[in-house]
């Protein structure tokens, strides 16, 4: 890289200001658990902490994060290689299908699945429907993985004689490690996080633990205690996948052309038993979900739709949505520029904040938030502008990794001109930065907008009173088991969630040149 400009150097100077006060209230919660240690005390902490309670959510936990994950692990990877590497029939079809879960929101699968079996419950349930709800984050990167990858090696095995099945074993899954622990992160970290999938299950986690002792005590050290022990499990999660993923290279070095990946041909009869596993997924992912609301919808009829509260959540979901994308990637902006324009050990170690605040669970934000501001900015307590921040810490990873291939792809020798030209360094970043970074900035700010706009658990603490969104507004009528009316509001959820299940489906098609 070539050496900073002083002009550059000072644009640098005042946004790696900017990155670090964001990146400081990004430690916000991390913060809020080791203060709350530290004024309960270890007397506190070891009555709160080493309980039965504990230990029987810790267990539930554990047990659920144990058998989720191979079991998303088997039917993303097994579902990755009919789709890509076998002339499996329709595989394209089957592709976009493997990817629309993602579509419907974790708890929108969970009240299908309890509408239609009301006794289903516990670490069983639980199990089932994450799998259902999840395993495309495990089937995304797999495939994306298995389109890129070198046949060269393959096709030396097969010259020594190794069958399919070994082919795939010794050569193709080693290659395949690390989007397996990628994508059994993201899938861990939101079984940690999820709220109303379990609680809808009748399924203790830490989650529903922490929400039910917050609306019980209110703030209480219980609540807190718990918040830290979730804290520290995400921590560890994320601490066990970065020493385990290893410091293997699996990227092709020297010349070479683009070659097209062998396909392995099944037979007809392998070739029918192989359309069983996405033609099962797909009817439990996607069929049972559409048909109970299409169920709820027909029950209701017309008047389903007439509810007062649906539109004023619709627009209520739409405003908080853009105002949480605007916000997060104005502050996105700081670090995106540092890291391409001017990147470095204080600018990573800026950005790690972000991402680590962005792992933990809504939950632990939203307490962390509420702690804060009772106690030194009571004037935003349960305000738009709280909520707001939570979104912030929550999704600016999303708008930073976008903005930050935009603003990759933008000369930076435009911006020296236009200094050059008597602009001011941020009047560069603006006029000609922001505007040719406009593309990847638009695709950060609607991941946030999706993901604001299916966030439950934040919302429902921290939003002021008759704020009610979509997914507020969902939760509060499946509480009180009133699905017919629900059903209009999850269906709006999915139509919202269409696009960024398409965007994902297209980037990782796009990658790989498909």
């Amino acid at each position: 890289m070539a050496a900073a400009t002083p002009s550059t150097a000072g644009a640098a100077r005042g946004l790696t200001v900017a990155a670090a006060a964001v990146a400081a209230l990004a430690l916000l919660p991390l913060f809020f658990v080791v203060g709350v240690s530290i004024d309960s005390g270890w007397p506190t902490i070891r009555e709160l902490v080493l309980r039965p309670r504990v230990g029987e959510l810790l267990l539930n936990t554990g047990l659920l994060v144990a058998l989720t994950l191979p079991l998303c692990i088997a039917l993303g990877v097994g579902l990755a290689w009919l789709t890509e590497r076998t002339d499996l029939p329709c595989r394209r079809g089957w592709s976009a299908l493997a990817t629309a879960p993602l579509a419907v929101p974790a708890f929108v699968h969970s009240y299908a699945w309890v509408s239609l079996l009301p006794a289903l419950h516990g670490l069983a349930a639980g199990v089932m429907v994450s799998v259902l709800a999840y395993f495309p984050f495990l089937y995304l990167p797999v495939a994306a993985t298995l389109r890129r990858l070198d046949p060269a090696l393959e096709d030396v095995a097969a010259s020594l004689g190794m069958t399919a099945r070994t082919r795939f074993f010794r050569v193709v899954l080693p290659q395949l490690r690390l989007a397996i622990w990628g994508g059994a992160l993201l899938v861990g970290l939101h079984l940690l996080a999820e709220y109303g999938l379990y609680a809808m299950i009748r399924f203790d986690t830490f989650t529903t633990a922490i929400y039910d002792q917050f609306q019980s005590t209110f703030n209480g050290p219980a609540a807190n205690m718990l918040a830290g022990v979730l804290a520290l499990c995400c921590l560890a999660l994320l601490l066990l996948e970065a020493t385990t993923r290893g410091h293997a290279r699996y990227a092709r070095v020297g010349s070479g052309s683009i070659r097209q990946q062998r396909q392995l041909r099944l037979g007809r009869a392998a070739r029918y038993a192989a359309l069983l596993l996405p033609l099962t997924t797909t009817l439990l992912a996607l069929g049972v979900p559409l048909l109970t609301l299409a169920r709820w919808l027909l029950a209701g009829g017309s008047d389903a739709w007439r509810s007062s509260g649906l539109l004023p959540a619709l627009v209520q979901t739409l405003e908080l949505a853009a105002a949480g994308a605007l916000v997060a990637l104005v502050a996105a902006v700081p670090m995106a520029w540092l890291s391409i324009r001017a990147p470095g050990r204080l600018q990573r170690m800026l950005e790690a904040c972000n991402y680590v605040a962005s792992s933990l669970p809504g939950i632990v934000v939203a307490l962390a938030l509420v702690t804060f501001t009772i106690h030194y900015t009571r004037a935003i307590y349960q305000t738009t502008l709280t909520v707001l921040l939570a979104y912030l810490l929550m999704f600016m990873p999303r708008a930073m990794l976008s903005l930050r291939t935009g603003i990759a792809q933008s000369p930076a020798e435009l911006e020296d001109v236009a200094r050059s030209l008597g602009r001011t360094p941020g009047q560069a970043l603006r006029q000609i930065t922001l505007r040719l970074a406009a593309p990847g900035a638009a695709a950060g700010a609607a991941l946030v907008f999706l993901g604001v706009a299916n966030e439950l658990t934040a919302t429902l603490l921290l939003a002021p009173s008759g704020t009610r969104t979509l997914a507020t507004a969902f939760w509060a009528l499946t509480s009180e088991i009133d699905y017919v009316s629900a059903a209009p509001y999850a269906l709006l959820l999915i139509v919202l969630s269409m696009p960024l299940t398409w965007l994902l489906y297209h980037q990782s098609r796009r990658t790989a040149g498909r």
